[in-house]
């Protein structure tokens, strides 16, 4: 249909056409289905899909439109990181070591995504096992952004972010254990929203840092974020750490820049010195001006435990995956070494080696060695000191504003390569995003504008737990005074 055109779509146009009749389901498929037959290849977004599968669930859910279902989601195209469970759809990590798993379940927020409507449209490259921020730590190759092929996406969530940023999907899943969906959507041009932890299940998410992990949308706009939001949000029983709460819809009270007026922005002094980039310090400060012209309230604020982020977070991190991984031994999970003769423990070895790349067997590693005997009250101990000093920091200056403003990294995107040789590197560049999931608060990017290369620049906004709807009606307010925003595409 000539109306179907690239980068005027959104989750909630597609929703709204196709339930009033104006679009069928098929109509949809078929043109997200060129679109990622003409371009995943090139950029590397996709471990997983398969048109025929998208056209059987096209005509399902065109049955229940035809019962007079309820579908808030009817018929739009959703791409799924593949460190989420799809029922006989395989769930990889983007690792050797699962090559060829199809889960026999659906992850809790895959069962809701369904029940609304919309379309699985397949499993997304990412960092192996969500470990990583730039998407080259995948054993199917990296990911390309799609503004310049000669950059990182961002990781993990890279595969999501670049295939939305692309318009091969209008909506995606990623998942965000330190950043992992507002660094990919800032260096892609998108938005990005990690919800408050405990608001989203995370039953059927393979388990990276499970105190820190936390599953959330991308799309290329705030209100795409809120729709999905609506639908993900809930408590979920096969999860413990799901809270029971009420969830409130976020979508229908987004309203306009009015939403500005006396709200108290704090820009965090901690991530405003001299290691930010000057391009991304501009534009983020040319965004600060708009929404002060628009009756915001702006002062500094101070956090200063943020410094232990980083330190406190790979500790944590590091340990909780030394954990998590454990079961896959080639025995009871995951791939097993093709040698024969083998003890126990070289079986294992083995398995272990030739399934984990590199980046997985550092943290593994690192955080074997932070629980082990001897070292645990040393390392493990007072990392999780350091976390409650950060969430006491950001509750001291919850008390002052209403939201947080800062960069979603020190810079933007950097070049393939340029980083996966020196590891510290990578992880300083994590500092601006690791302290929220520390906190367990949500957070958001949403782009913000160009650095002079014509790379992409994302605005972070932090609000208090469970004020994801604050978060969301600021980034809805900000965005609606840069149409540019909603305009601007990549040179594919």
């Amino acid at each position: 249909m000539s109306d179907l055109q690239p980068f005027k779509l959104t989750a909630t146009t597609i929703s709204q056409k196709v339930r009033g009749g104006e679009w069928s389901v098929r109509e949809v498929a078929n043109f997200y289905i060129e679109r990622t037959e003409r371009y995943s290849r090139g950029l590397n977004t996709h471990l997983f899909w398969d048109p025929a599968d998208v056209l059987a669930q096209a005509k399902v859910q065109e049955a229940r439109l035809k019962a007079k279902e309820d579908l808030p989601l009817a018929g739009v195209p959703v791409l799924i990181k593949d460190n989420i469970c799809t029922r006989a759809i395989p769930t990889t990590c983007a690792s050797k070591m699962l090559a060829g798993f199809r889960p026999p379940y659906d992850a809790t927020v895959v069962a809701r995504l369904r029940q609304a409507g919309a379309i699985i449209f397949g499993k997304s490259n990412c960092d192996e096992f969500a470990m990583g921020s730039s998407n080259e730590h995948s054993a199917f190759g990296p990911v390309l952004n799609p503004w310049n092929r000669a950059f990182v996406p961002g990781g993990s969530s890279g595969g999501s972010a670049a295939a939305v940023a692309a318009d091969l999907v209008p909506v995606a899943l990623g998942s965000d254990t330190g950043g992992s969906i507002r660094q990919p959507a800032s260096f892609c041009g998108i938005a990005g929203l990690k919800p408050t932890y405990g608001r989203v299940s995370r039953y059927g998410l393979v388990a990276y840092s499970s105190s820190l992990d936390q599953i959330g949308p991308m799309a290329r706009s705030t209100a795409d974020l809120a729709l999905l939001l609506d639908v993900l949000s809930g408590h979920d029983p096969l999860d413990a750490t799901s809270r029971v709460a009420p969830y409130p819809s976020v979508a229908p009270e987004l309203g306009g820049p009015g939403a500005l007026k006396g709200l108290r922005l704090g820009l965090v002094r901690e991530f405003f010195g001299s290691g930010l980039a000057d391009g991304t310090r501009a534009a983020l400060l040319a965004a600060v001006k708009l929404m002060q012209e628009q009756g915001a309230l702006v002062e500094e604020v101070s956090l200063p435990t943020l410094s232990h982020s980083i330190s406190s977070y790979y500790l944590i991190a590091a340990a909780e995956a030394s954990a998590n991984l454990a079961r896959f031994d080639g025995i009871r999970y995951g791939h097993r070494t093709a040698r024969a003769g083998l003890s126990l423990k070289q079986l294992v070895k083995a398995s272990r080696s030739e399934g984990f790349g590199r980046e997985v067997k550092q943290r593994i590693m690192l955080g074997t060695f932070a629980l082990s005997a001897g070292y645990y009250d040393a390392y493990y101990a007072k990392a999780k000191a350091g976390r409650s000093l950060i969430a006491a920091d950001f509750a001291k200056a919850f008390g002052q504003v209403d939201v947080l403003v800062a960069p979603n990294a020190p810079s933007v995107a950097f070049r393939l390569g340029e980083k996966s040789q020196d590891p510290l590197a990578m992880y300083l560049g994590d500092i601006c995003t690791l302290a929220v999931n520390l906190a367990g608060l949500p957070a958001l990017s949403v782009p913000c504008g160009f650095d002079p290369t014509g790379l992409p620049i994302g605005l972070q906004l932090i609000a208090p737990a469970w004020e994801d709807g604050l978060l969301l009606r600021t980034a809805h307010a900000y965005e609606q005074l840069c149409p540019w925003a909603k305009q601007a595409q990549p040179p594919l």
